[in-house]
């Protein structure tokens, strides 16, 4: 299928040299934006009667490939081919929703750190698509612009926090965080940003009267070596293009229970 790449050149230029871009242009058409949006209702209703936060839908894609119909989408693939090239797959997907009122803070971090030894060469971009407003009064997103390419590069030093006010339970270090210096990326439903998997980011607990949720889709290029030890977890998916790294890609027509226990597991212990 042709595509119809849909960032510019400045766009392109921008996320190379700052190591994220904010696209502030509607993603879907309404009414496929209207559909994720209504399941991922149908999934938080689900996930607050079991029981459980919800900031924690990590990988919801291993028990609900429904999911695909919009994490492959072209509307999507078309975004992420400027930046990865022709061949790239799927890594992993995240809802990440902060109720209104006692929503949890992100701490400042690196995808790239938390990715250590599952893929080689750890390169990835996360495709962030807002489901509810995202502003800074509700907790968006905050990038640290070039920190891609200055100081540690995606490899920081980390320490332990809170892991009742926060979604991940270490953070960067004082020092090297420069949070004095993020970007906030302010979207609207249905619009999105996408970062280098070795960009700063976080983001401030909502206290606000408004929930503020993103749908996060994870791409790498397909001469990303997925680790074995990795594989009773984690999978790629294919996007686009062709494999070019051996790797046994997923079925997006099937669940997958095991992967989702095994990810749970790890994540625990």
């Amino acid at each position: 299928m042709a595509s119809k790449l849909r960032l510019t050149e400045q766009q392109v230029h921008h996320y190379n040299e700052e190591g994220y871009v904010v696209y502030n242009q509607s993603v879907f058409p309404e009414a496929k934006f209207n559909g994720l949006k209504d399941y991922f209702e149908e999934l938080l209703e689900a996930q607050v009667r079991a029981g459980k936060r919800p900031e924690a839908m990590d990988k919801p894609h291993f028990l609900h490939p429904r999911l695909f119909e919009w994490a492959l989408d072209d509307t999507i693939l078309d975004l992420v081919e400027p930046l990865l090239g022709p061949d790239f797959h799927l890594f992993a997907t995240h809802f990440i929703c902060k109720p209104q009122g006692d929503g949890k803070r992100v701490p400042w971090h690196e995808d790239s750190a938390y990715w250590k030894g599952i893929m080689h060469p750890i390169k990835a971009l996360t495709v962030w698509l807002a489901i509810d407003p995202s502003t800074c009064e509700n907790g968006c997103m905050f990038v640290v612009p070039r920190s891609h390419v200055q100081w540690r590069k995606g490899y920081s030093d980390y320490k332990g926090v809170d892991i009742s006010k926060s979604v991940f339970p270490t953070e960067i270090v004082e020092p090297q965080q420069h949070g004095d210096l993020g970007a906030p990326c302010i979207l609207k439903p249905n619009e999105c940003s996408l970062h280098d998997c070795r960009m700063i980011h976080g983001s401030e607990p909502n206290t606000s009267a408004i929930r503020r949720c993103g749908f996060t889709m994870r791409f790498v290029p397909a001469d990303v070596r997925l680790s074995p030890e990795w594989e009773s977890c984690q999978g790629f998916y294919p996007a686009r293009g062709r494999d070019k790294a051996g790797n046994t890609l997923l079925d997006p027509t099937r669940t997958y229970p095991q992967l989702a226990e095994e990810t749970r597991i790890k994540r625990v212990h």
